[in-house]
């Protein structure tokens, strides 16, 4: 059995949640849609995922189901969110590298230029989280792939070993001073969330999180 094959049996009503997403905006056969959506969850089911798995990306689509009336667009969010994390190898370029991917394989399925320039601009938009005031689609996306941030404190701490696992090449200290430095830029913001529904419900157990792993974290530095 394939890498893809094996995909399709866990996650058979991903690819139909696919499927239903893009047939109606796509020229495209309903083939080579198919053809795509697998390829798609088999990038999301790389072995060397951790975090970033399938399991992350079913996460984010239900909170995009979740935070759907504030976007402009919800089925553009979807999209963004299938492909956020595409190309997934920790390095900086990740979302830059998942953002191309999308404009090829969505221009490939004949989807519409403006659809695909939005797409791309929300995957890019995962790098900072930081979408500007009144970006709808922008605040609809970062809200829901940091909404596991808002998890009990014991889920919030297997997400933060997860991460990890994924970053094996990377000293303990390189890796302290890098996440202390995401985590103060996330609490240094006047909001972690910028819709008003997780605003309301998650921004206080999020905070509290971040606060815990930053004092754990400058704990480790300072022995």
């Amino acid at each position: 059995m394939t890498i893809v094959d094996s995909v399709d049996l866990e996650s058979a009503d991903l690819l139909r949640a696919w499927q239903a997403l893009i047939t109606a905006r796509a020229a495209a056969s309903s083939a080579r849609v198919v053809q795509i959506g697998r390829a798609l969850l088999a990038s999301w089911g790389e072995p060397h995922r951790r975090y970033h798995t399938i399991a992350h990306l079913r996460y984010v689509l239900l909170r995009v189901d979740e935070l759907a009336a504030h976007a402009v667009d919800a089925d553009v969010v979807r999209l963004a969110a299938w492909y956020h994390d595409a190309i997934y190898q920790g390095r900086p370029d990740d979302e830059e590298n998942s953002a191309r991917r999308a404009e090829i394989d969505l221009s490939s399925l004949g989807l519409a230029p403006e659809l695909v320039g939005e797409v791309t601009r929300l995957v890019r938009l995962t790098a900072t989280h930081d979408p500007v005031p009144g970006d709808r689609n922008g605040e609809t996306l970062s809200d829901a792939d940091l909404a596991p941030l808002a998890s009990p404190p014991d889920r919030y701490a297997a997400n933060t070993a997860l991460v990890r696992t994924e970053y094996v090449d990377v000293p303990d200290d390189v890796l302290r001073v890098g996440r202390s430095r995401v985590l103060r830029a996330l609490l240094d913001s006047p909001t972690v969330y910028r819709t008003p529904y997780a605003h309301e419900r998650w921004e206080a157990q999020a905070r509290a999180n971040l606060i815990a792993e930053l004092h754990s974290l400058t704990s480790m530095e300072a022995r």
